[in-house]
């Protein structure tokens, strides 16, 4: 006997059914059928009007899609002449997964509801006159234009351009008196993801479900393959649902970093370079550009080390970069005897910095360009990781929150400790050609690992500081 059937017993209930129109009764039917036999506690809307985005943070099987499409289909239906966004990762997500999935839209709602499905345009039409429109992550410039009163945006941590169609899909979010944003994942540690979660009980209320909350809805197969990873990180992310702190896996590790303690004079720097990473066009929005500033130091016993004196990111690129870097290169660092302006510049020699470099080369600026040769990002930061293991680079100490490195320092080494696992990889590069260098040219003697990762040629010596000596490319 189904749910409807049982509460048809009453008699009073059973003549006010009879009343509805045959549209109505269906749409009674649908909803008790799914809110009262079929779905579990994490998948009901969360209750109240003071929330705009239902997070739903749950491991593979939870659910999620089912949650979502039954969702979004009644707020279509229960409001007539409205439009409503559906994304996901690619075109094929929105079609196979979204609205033709065994979960999707097409499969929960009432077939009698629907005037009309555009496979092509991935477009559902009610006979209430509301509107779905699929619309892939994969192209965030379709985002403009289409507005819409809310949607459904699933597998928000595995867009590739997360941040790109975040923003745009947030322009297009407008229409009615209260939108709402259903947003389905198996979370990972990405920008959008952590600011939402950030936002719990502001204007973001989240559901969490592990892939136990629906295990007897799930294929005996797929049990067994997925439960393997039971107790593996790979586990605690795609079956617990739980947001994997992204340093866990990095090449390099936080505490590797020391502390130069707040209340410590800074040292005599030897040797300062400012080592850069020039954003570029890629077609779709302009990288940040990346500086960070190394000052090479003898301590009081030990080996030399590098000292992190300053870093900054901005989406400069080529022109506009060419004030804002000689504007740094003027800046002194160190107070009365230890006062020490900048050696060197460190610029990449690729895409703008190409130019760059011709650029403050005719400034009469001390720049020479960094040939990364074959080694790509995951090579390059490995080969000085040593260096920081051995705790030969230093950052200073917050004076607010001891223990912890100051807040303009924050972002840079979350960063680099986070690779690969990160959006942006600026300061990765940065601190990568910059230990790099001091290390070949002698200010930092690591044991080093066999130099066949690189071209001969690893930098390239600028005009009017040409005096690199032969058999040690780096020396000034």
């Amino acid at each position: 006997m189904s749910v409807l059937e049982e509460i048809l017993e009453d008699p009073s209930l059973k003549d006010e059914f009879s009343r509805k129109t045959p549209i109505e009764q269906i749409v009674i039917n649908w909803q008790l059928k799914w809110l009262e036999l079929q779905a579990h506690d994490h998948q009901i809307e969360p209750a109240g009007d003071w929330w705009n985005i239902w997070l739903m943070l749950a491991g593979r099987g939870a659910g999620k899609t089912r949650a979502a499409a039954e969702t979004l289909a009644y707020w279509a239906w229960s409001q007539p002449n409205t439009r409503w966004l559906v994304s996901a990762p690619t075109s094929g997500d929105v079609k196979g997964t979204c609205f033709e999935g065994d979960s999707g839209l097409l499969s929960v709602i009432p077939k009698e509801l629907i005037a009309d499905y555009n496979k092509a345009l991935h477009e559902i039409r009610l006979i209430n006159g509301s509107f779905i429109k699929g619309i892939p992550a994969s192209e965030p410039e379709r985002f403009r234009g289409p507005q819409f009163h809310g949607g459904w945006l699933d597998e928000l941590a595995a867009w590739e351009y997360l941040q790109e169609s975040w923003d745009m899909i947030q322009f297009g979010i407008r229409l009615g008196t209260r939108t709402k944003l259903i947003c389905s994942t198996t979370p990972k540690p990405k920008d959008v993801v952590l600011d939402l979660i950030a936002r719990e009980s502001d204007d973001v209320v989240i559901t969490r479900a592990s892939t136990y909350s629906n295990i007897k809805n799930l294929a005996p197969s797929f049990q067994k393959q997925i439960l393997q990873y039971e107790g593996t990180k790979l586990g605690r992310q795609e079956i617990h649902a739980e947001i994997i702190d992204p340093e866990e896996g990095g090449i390099v590790k936080r505490d590797w970093f020391r502390l130069w303690p707040d209340d410590k004079p800074f040292p005599k720097f030897e040797y300062i370079i400012q080592s850069y990473d020039c954003g570029y066009k890629d077609g779709k929005e302009n990288d940040p550009t990346g500086c960070i500033t190394l000052g090479a130091f003898k301590p009081l016993d030990g080996g030399m080390c590098v000292m992190v004196i300053d870093c900054w990111q901005d989406k400069l690129t080529y022109p506009d970069l060419r004030p804002k870097i000689i504007d740094e290169y003027e800046t002194v660092y160190g107070e009365g005897k230890e006062k020490k302006r900048v050696d060197l510049l460190l610029v990449e020699d690729k895409a703008a910095g190409i130019s760059l470099i011709q650029d403050l080369q005719r400034a009469n600026l001390p720049v020479i360009g960094y040939n990364p040769g074959r080694a790509d990002k995951t090579q390059r930061l490995s080969i000085v990781a040593n260096i920081i293991r051995a705790g030969r680079v230093w950052v200073p100490e917050s004076g607010v929150r001891k223990g912890f490195v100051r807040d303009w320092a924050e972002g840079m080494v979350s960063q680099i400790c986070s690779f690969p696992e990160t959006a942006h990889d600026e300061f990765v590069d940065c601190i990568s050609q910059g230990l790099r260098y001091l290390r070949d040219a002698g200010w930092i003697s690591i044991d080093a690992p066999p130099r066949d990762d690189y071209d001969e040629e690893d930098y390239i010596d600028a005009e009017g500081f040409n005096n690199i000596k032969k058999g040690n490319p780096y020396a000034m």
